[in-house]
């Protein structure tokens, strides 16, 4: 007999039970199950930020080369069709399907089309106000400082 086996009989053995493995592998599959729950339910909310975000990174664009090049830029959202566009860029934004979208604006600023816009002037001022986007519960707010031209992005 060798010494390595009989030392080995003498210690009882070690080790997980298949019953154990079965349960930890069904809580560790029920673990990722709800965190993709939560992702895809979660996805409507991320669009509505990342536009929201779109848009505020277009109002900055706006009011920098406002003060770039020394004259007024405007940022035109179309309400209707769900898109903006930026005065010296020939490219339309398009707002994705299901986002509604408010502005409260400077009377001047608005048309009869269903299109409202936000004037960045060459000192960084501008006219003002409020975009809101929302989405079932979700809502990003984003205002602009008619003295300044400060731009703030806040959920709800």
């Amino acid at each position: 007999m060798h010494p390595e086996r009989a030392s080995l009989r003498g210690k009882p053995q070690r080790g997980f039970t298949l019953l154990e493995l079965t349960v930890v592998l069904f809580v560790v599959v029920l673990g990722f199950s709800v965190i993709g729950l939560n992702l895809s339910s979660g996805s409507d909310s991320t669009e509505l930020k990342a536009a929201a975000r779109d848009i505020v990174s277009a109002l900055r664009y706006a009011r920098g080369q406002a003060l770039m090049a020394h004259q007024e830029t405007t940022v035109a959202i179309n309400l209707s069709d769900n898109n903006y566009m930026v005065t010296g860029r020939g490219k339309l934004y398009q707002i994705p399907a299901g986002i509604d979208v408010t502005v409260v604006t400077a009377q001047t600023e608005l048309t009869g089309e269903g299109t409202a816009g936000i004037r960045f002037f060459a000192d960084g001022s501008s006219t003002g106000g409020r975009i809101t986007l929302e989405r079932g519960n979700a809502t990003w707010k984003i205002d602009i400082n008619w003295l300044t031209g400060q731009i703030e992005l806040e959920s709800e």
